[in-house]
């Protein structure tokens, strides 16, 4: 949603220093034992132990592994004051051992653990959803009486800890979770970032009255859209407020594999990119070590990083035209491509190249326009990039041959098994553009300039052809005046465009380093709205190598969960069938685009009641070919059924041995025995209708 420009200052907050500049936002410091967050400190990278915390040497030999990977402060789970009493023991372990890593006890619902936990770490985790409240789903209105009655019931039984923290120069994290939100929040804020944000700053406020400031904060969520927009509205709202305390971020329950590593650098990256965040937890379904390299990947491309300098050719408004914590999609008109179109409210366009050029790549376009080919994921518009005019013949062969194949397809019986294609064809040279635009959907021009006499020659042949145009800025790898400039001059062309065509041309920017990237893209969206030419946006990066999962999530995914995108594709050095996958896995990531079967999984901890690892991976092999079916795997109720709130199905630890299953979040069978928890999962989601057979690979046509 794009807003008109004098009602931004008074309806958007102002989460970050500019959306064109790098600035990291402004925090105190806050110790935990010798390590500082937030200040001029770097990004710290944590992560938290999954063992039993009654199992003093199990605990402290896998915290000693995590410090060894490089984990700097380390959370251990207190669920009862017995375990609290523990974390004494597993300290006297590490230090003798000689790991000095900072201790942090993890708390849910137990005051007089979260008070025992206070004489042995450097800094207690709360959740003030259910440090003094649980969680019933309840509804129900509170009078201004009542709520006030409820916070200070509530002052009650957190003010002992606030001055015990104080007492003992310890830190404290008030960690939100979208999932635990207590009936009072819900009921009065809603299951919104508003709720999560007000749910922290209940319990600051408390901390405040008792004059104690070494707090961090939390706003985590398992889908990366609600985490985004609620640390980006704690971090307004700490603006108007006069607030400067450090953010800790993450994406909870985002699962295993290559999914949960996008998921994360989607939430965690954006943010980073934005400014927000001083320590980071990436939470994987896997072996807790293995969420080191993944955070640190993330955290260095910021730490370090100075401010960049303001240009006067970058100044803006601080505000976006977008709203940046409801999420709704950029309006803009529609192009048709072939059968295939891009932007207004079609879905979000996938492109892929084959994974060769020329001939080569021909047998890989033929299988995307094969129904034969039932599980292989498919792009919408297959892009042929034509350096010589032997790659424009293979282009005119290669559609020649799929139209046979659609004919085909069409006496086989088999016509709506078809999958629906584009032809996109992409050169530098505009002379290669205008002989392959008879034969392409749609040409692309990419260019760093756009020569006039070069523009006109385009607009006849694509007038002439009555095909889509798109164009792509390549810039440098930071923002720059010279690429405003060019920003500015692929708008006044866009704009040119629509006058001539009555039609927009599809517009993006290529860039090979992510930060200037989303900088660059917002730049073209907020000319675009000057310029008032609601063109379709081509969101493109190249594969950076080393940690590209990441950097591509991280920078295309940001801006989809800004609204801001009609056309997505990841360039790897392979193309083919992986720059497909890439693609559709960073889309389900961000909830733009479901392909596949969505899982909300928790990392483990020493609450979780079955093994999180072997489950998730035994559940996804039965399960994953469900389209548009999303499952939560969670150890334990502690988040369980409010993380998995707007899943389909649960199935949540209940007791040692035993599972619940969930539909949304409403339990349905309880206390079902582990060893035949998954057939009773697979047997309620036939009951609902959303079970169907795996289809075979390929089919014969």
């Amino acid at each position: 949603m794009i807003l008109t420009d004098r009602a931004l200052a008074s309806h958007l907050p102002l989460y970050c220093e500019s959306l064109l500049r790098y600035q990291r936002r402004r925090t105190h410091e806050v110790l935990v034992g010798d390590v500082g967050i937030g200040g001029n400190n770097p990004i710290r990278v944590q992560s938290m132990t999954t063992t039993s915390t009654l199992d003093t040497l199990a605990t402290a030999a896998q915290a000693e592994r995590l410090v060894r990977a490089g984990c700097e402060i380390v959370r251990v789970t207190a669920p009862t004051v017995k375990a609290a009493q523990n974390l004494g023991e597993i300290r006297k372990v590490l230090r003798q051992r000689g790991i000095a890593a900072p201790l942090v006890a993890d708390i849910h619902f137990s005051p007089e653990a979260a008070l025992e936990a206070a004489n042995h770490v450097e800094k207690v985790r709360i959740n003030p959803g259910n440090y003094a409240d649980s969680r019933k789903f309840a509804v129900r209105e509170y009078t201004d009486e009542e709520y006030r009655a409820e916070l200070e019931r509530i002052e009650a039984r957190f003010a002992p800890l606030v001055l015990k923290c104080k007492a003992r120069k310890i830190a404290m994290r008030i960690g939100t979770n979208h999932g635990s939100l207590s009936d009072r929040i819900v009921n009065r804020y809603g299951d919104t970032p508003e709720g999560m944000v007000e749910s922290a700053l209940e319990f600051i406020r408390i901390c405040e009255k008792y004059g104690y400031y070494d707090v961090v904060i939390s706003m985590k969520a398992s889908n990366p859209k609600v985490m985004i927009a609620a640390y980006r509205l704690l971090a307004a709202r700490m603006a108007d407020l006069g607030m400067t305390y450090p953010f800790h971020l993450g994406v909870t329950e985002a699962g295993n594999g290559e999914d949960a590593r996008i998921k994360s650098a989607i939430g965690i990256g954006s943010l980073l990119a934005d400014g927000i965040g001083d320590t980071i937890r990436v939470s994987l379904a896997e072996e807790p070590e293995a969420e080191i390299p993944v955070a640190f990947a993330l955290a260095r491309r910021f730490s370090g990083r100075a401010p960049e300098r303001e240009e006067p050719a970058l100044v803006v408004e601080r505000a976006p035209r977008w709203d940046p914590i409801h999420f709704a999609r950029r309006a803009s008109e529609s192009v048709a491509m072939g059968a295939v179109t891009v932007g207004g409210t079609a879905q979000l366009a996938v492109v892929a190249r084959p994974a060769s050029r020329g001939a080569e790549g021909a047998p890989m376009a033929l299988r995307w326009a094969s129904p034969g080919a039932r599980r292989v994921a498919r792009p919408d518009i297959v892009e042929w990039v034509l350096e010589d005019s032997s790659d424009r013949e293979v282009l005119e062969r290669t559609v020649q041959r799929i139209e046979q194949l659609g004919t085909l397809a069409v006496n086989t019986g088999i016509e709506a098994a078809r999958p629906v294609l584009a032809h996109l064809a992409t050169s530098s040279d505009a002379d290669l553009l205008i002989a392959a635009v008879k034969t392409a959907d749609g040409i692309l021009w990419s260019s760093a300039t756009f020569p006039q006499t070069t523009m006109e020659r385009l607009l006849d042949a694509v007038a002439t052809a009555g095909k889509a145009l798109w164009l792509e800025l390549t810039i440098d790898s930071k923002m720059s005046q010279e690429v405003a400039a060019g920003v500015r001059r692929l708008t006044e062309v866009a704009w040119t465009v629509r006058e001539r065509l009555r039609r927009p041309p599809v517009v993006g920017i290529r860039c090979t380093e992510p930060l200037a990237f989303i900088q660059a893209q917002r730049s073209l969206v907020l000319q675009l709205a000057e310029q008032d030419v609601a063109a379709p946006v081509f969101l493109r990066l190249d594969d950076q190598g080393e940690d590209a999962l990441l950097s591509m999530s991280f920078s295309i995914g940001s801006l989809l969960c800004d609204g801001l995108g009609d056309v997505v594709q990841v360039c790897m050095p392979q193309g083919g069938q992986d720059e497909v996958d890439r693609c559709f896995n960073v889309l389900q990531g961000a909830g733009a685009r479901i392909s596949k079967t969505d899982y909300v999984a928790c990392p483990s901890c020493g609450r979780t009641l079955f093994d999180l690892h072997t489950t998730t991976d035994r559940i996804k092999a039965k399960s994953s070919h469900l389209v548009g079916v999303k499952i939560a795997i969670m150890g334990c109720v502690v988040n369980g059924p409010g993380e998995m709130a707007d899943a389909d199905f649960g199935y949540v630890g209940g007791s040692p041995g035993h599972v619940n299953l969930y539909v949304g979040k409403t339990c349905v069978e309880r206390n079902v025995p582990a060893d035949v928890a998954d057939e009773r999962l697979i047997a309620l989601i036939k009951a609902h209708g959303r079970w169907r057979e795996p289809e075979p690979e390929e089919e014969a046509v």
